[in-house]
């Protein structure tokens, strides 16, 4: 009875575990889990893509210089000397002086010789629906990058609570198969002694001795799980392999709250699912918005602040503003527009046709999760009346044996079941918080920070 009591204790006193030192493992993956760490490097690209699309709207200054220099190619002549040379006799003459000296004839190339130009332009958009399109774009992608990173939370942390029970789980087989190893070693002690004293049989003792090493083999095959465990929650919160993870204890009992969880179900949308498929259909829709929008004009102006000589001069007759303004209207491109909008209208359909099928997939989920909760826990009682059953009957069995009543063989066949009851209360039990873990993802309960 002892046995029995000190083994109810230790299937019992690891379900109720700190929710303290669980949600310091949760905090601890959300800070050191790579997946994560990517979701928010992600996250973070989005904020720089959002400043950059609205400093679109800002004016955009640039240096720009150019130099060129050429020599050959056309030239335009100039007869300055036949055209200007006899007025300039004839004015000599009637004046009687050589004021008006004689011109030759000039020839200007059409290529710069030595030519450079360097100006500071400023431009700044005025009307450019694309801009402001592209700004909201920007915004809502930035929203769907942060769901994104919710949505990821919360695996998470149903990875991690389940990884942590799979682990509380191994180590409470560890202890059941530790107390089996003490039960099959008092029952070879004990036919050891019976076969000292003329009471027992050989063939007893070599069965004993039989069961016990089953049950070491077993043990070591436990206690290999719970290196396991370890191993893949430890990965989870990127963590070195061997750290050890903290088992506390206290007076709550998850398990009050299956009642609640089967008696209602919260499937309001709350879910990041949801709301990232509706910014997918939020983004569609401005698309189609920019698209439709081709035919609004496009006004831009720009004002030049340079200088231009041949010769690297640089005075006053070589500076110069240039002030402007510049406007576009599409009048045709080959439908290209037209088509686009057909295609982002089938693109917004889409997405809302599969805002609709995921909403209905998650609503099943919720419902399925929520009867695998039932069952979990209907399994869970049963296997603890089962176990009740198991240990009541190891002792009249033990008892019986010891009065020459039953066989060995009995024996041996209610302890199997006697610890094969208590390995399955403790694998239905940690099912059933496994399952409370996955309703809670499934209706995105959990109180993410």
């Amino acid at each position: 009875m002892k046995n029995i009591c000190l083994m109810l204790m230790l299937v019992f006193a690891a379900f109720s575990v700190n929710a303290q030192v669980l949600q310091t493992y949760i905090d601890t993956a959300f800070k050191n889990n790579i997946v994560l760490q990517q979701k928010n490097v992600s996250l973070e690209k989005a904020q720089y893509a959002l400043k950059a699309a609205k400093g679109l709207f800002l004016p955009s200054v640039a240096f720009q210089a150019g130099y060129q220099t050429a020599d050959g190619g056309r030239n335009i002549p100039l007869p300055l000397g036949d055209l200007l040379n006899p007025i300039y006799s004839t004015l000599n003459q009637i004046t009687g002086a050589n004021n008006f000296p004689r011109m030759e004839n000039q020839t200007i190339n059409f290529l710069p010789k030595n030519f450079h130009d360097a100006k500071v332009r400023t431009t700044v958009p005025i009307i450019n629906t694309d801009i402001i399109n592209n700004k909201r774009i920007s915004e809502q992608q930035l929203t769907l990058k942060e769901f994104e990173v919710q949505i990821y939370k919360r695996d998470l942390v149903k990875e991690v609570k389940t990884a942590y029970y799979n682990y509380l789980s191994a180590l409470a087989a560890v202890d059941v198969y530790k107390s089996g190893l003490q039960l099959v070693n008092e029952g070879l002690r004990v036919n050891q002694k019976l076969l000292e004293n003329g009471k027992g049989l050989p063939a007893y003792v070599l069965r004993s001795q039989s069961e016990v090493e089953s049950v070491r083999a077993t043990l070591i095959d436990a206690e290999q799980k719970v290196n396991n465990a370890r191993l893949y929650f430890n990965f989870l919160l990127n963590r070195n392999a061997d750290d050890a993870i903290i088992v506390e204890k206290d007076d709550k009992n998850d398990l009050a709250k299956v009642q609640g969880l089967l008696a209602t179900l919260d499937i309001s949308g709350q879910r990041e699912e949801l709301k990232a498929l509706n910014q997918v259909v939020s983004i569609n829709k401005t698309v189609r918005k920019m698209n439709g929008q081709f035919a609004v004009p496009r006004l831009g102006a720009f004002l030049d602040l340079g200088t231009q000589s041949e010769g690297f001069k640089f005075n006053s007759n070589t500076r110069y503003y240039m002030l402007g303004l510049q406007l576009e209207i599409p009048i045709f491109s080959g439908n290209r527009n037209s088509n686009r909008i057909k295609e982002s209208n089938l693109d917004l359909k889409n997405a809302e046709l599969n805002a609709n099928l995921v909403a209905q997939q998650l609503s099943l989920s919720a419902k399925t999760a929520q009867n695998n909760l039932r069952s979990a826990y209907q399994t869970y009682q049963s296997s603890q009346k089962q176990f009740e059953a198991a240990s009541t009957y190891l002792r009249l069995i033990e008892r019986g044996y010891l009065a020459g009543a039953n066989s060995f063989v009995e024996t041996i066949d209610a302890r199997n079941q006697y610890t094969s009851a208590q390995i399955l209360v403790n694998i239905n039990l940690y099912k059933v918080l496994m399952a409370m873990a996955n309703i809670e993802r499934e209706t995105a309960s959990y109180t993410l920070n």
